[in-house]
């Protein structure tokens, strides 16, 4: 079975990893477990509201190694940012940041590998690099890089227009 995307099909931040973790391929839905967990109380303590948020795989099939996920399970990312249309994607880890630049998305710039720098991705669409939530979770200079980069999508988030 697939692990699906889960969260507001039109929302403002689009969040992608590459592969599911263990907890996610055994519920089918991506960011379950651990890495949700931690992003759920990362977004509350940036005052992200979760409803604005969409998460996502790369390789939705779940495969023993993710670097031989058929490249049309990794195209599917392509219809899901067609139909969110979001304003921000964040990009976790090289190997994300790799598949999303492999893809042909219409009128997206290549993203830069820079941590913590948001980027124009597309006319309508900006990115934001951080490390990969799963590496994240047990070192402590690996939380530290992550919190890093990721709070700058707090301030994004803030600088948006109200509705």
């Amino acid at each position: 079975m697939p692990v699906l995307g889960s969260g507001h099909p039109q929302a403002d931040v689009f969040l992608l990893k590459f592969a599911p973790a263990a907890s996610e391929v055994e519920e089918g839905v991506a960011f379950y477990g651990r890495s949700g967990t931690a992003l759920m109380k990362s977004l509350k303590r940036l005052g992200i509201d979760p409803l604005a948020v969409y998460g996502t795989l790369c390789v939705k099939c779940p495969v023993s190694d993710p670097s031989l996920a058929d490249p049309a399970c990794i195209a599917r990312v392509l219809e899901e940012l067609a139909i969110v249309a979001p304003k921000i994607v964040v990009v976790m880890g090289e190997d994300a940041l790799a598949a999303l630049n492999d893809l042909d998305v219409p009128l997206a710039k290549t993203i830069d590998p820079e941590l913590g720098v948001v980027q124009t991705f597309t006319p309508a669409c900006e990115a934001l690099v951080v490390p990969n939530i799963d590496e994240a979770l047990d070192e402590e200079s690996a939380k530290r890089e992550f919190w890093s980069a990721f709070r700058v999508l707090g301030e994004w988030y803030e600088d948006l227009p109200p509705y």
